[in-house]
């Protein structure tokens, strides 16, 4: 498993390893959960798991940019972001496993 990125996938077949489904049902579960946060996203701009974290839609305004290099300046148009904000529950969990 690469540890920098976990694909669906990965999730999947942690899913069909725990509990045995077979690994469409557990590929369609991952993808109607990410969906779901999706559309809560679009619906109320916040998405809250409980003991997980905060996903929060943001609108940035648009701004001027410069290149770094040019120095030339351009418009940077407005555009939505998402924002994620880790419960202190999964703070914890995450700072004991460093220690």
């Amino acid at each position: 498993m690469d540890k920098h990125n976990i694909s669906r996938d990965i999730i999947a077949e942690a899913i069909k390893s725990e509990f045995g489904f077979n690994r469409k049902l557990c590929l369609d579960i991952v993808n109607d959960i990410i969906e779901i946060i999706i559309e809560g996203l679009q619906l109320d701009q916040k998405v809250k798991i409980h003991n997980f974290g905060t996903f929060k839609l943001n609108n940035k305004r648009s701004r001027i940019g410069r290149n770094p290099k040019t120095k030339e300046e351009y418009n940077i148009s407005s555009r939505n972001v998402i924002t994620f904000k880790a419960s202190k529950i999964l703070l914890k969990n995450i700072n004991q496993i460093n220690d």
